[in-house]
């Protein structure tokens, strides 16, 4: 079983940038991949990010490449998503996931919501 809880969510202007931390209990978290998803008002939950256990392989949905960065620190139980040059179409609750790489989806964080300005 792993715990995941979610931080660093907020409201930024177009252009910015936010940085997601997603803490983890349990003894075999360098044993799952880790992930990111969202999930805009209306909208169905859509896969953003993920990263393989030991970090060596990561995977993008498509809007997202060359914007998000998705890493991970095995001695803190902490993977992190960096969000630069946000859109308003990255407005979102963005969740916390660990699973098997590339679609690690077994178990969920409580979600943080991130918004974009125009």
């Amino acid at each position: 079983q792993v715990q995941l809880v979610e931080s660093g969510g907020g409201l930024v202007q177009a252009g910015g940038s936010l940085r997601l931390s997603c803490a983890a209990s349990g003894r075999t978290f360098s044993r799952y991949a880790m992930g990111w998803f969202r999930q805009a008002p209306g909208k169905e939950r859509e896969f953003v990010a993920a990263i393989s256990w030991g970090g060596g392989m990561t995977y993008y949905k498509d809007s997202v490449k060359g914007r998000f960065t998705i890493s991970r620190d095995n001695v803190k139980n902490t993977v992190y998503l960096q969000m630069n040059s946000l859109k308003p179409e990255d407005t979102a609750v963005y969740y916390c996931t660990a699973g098997v790489y590339p679609r690690p989806d077994d178990y969920w964080g409580q979600g943080t919501q991130v918004t974009v300005s125009s």
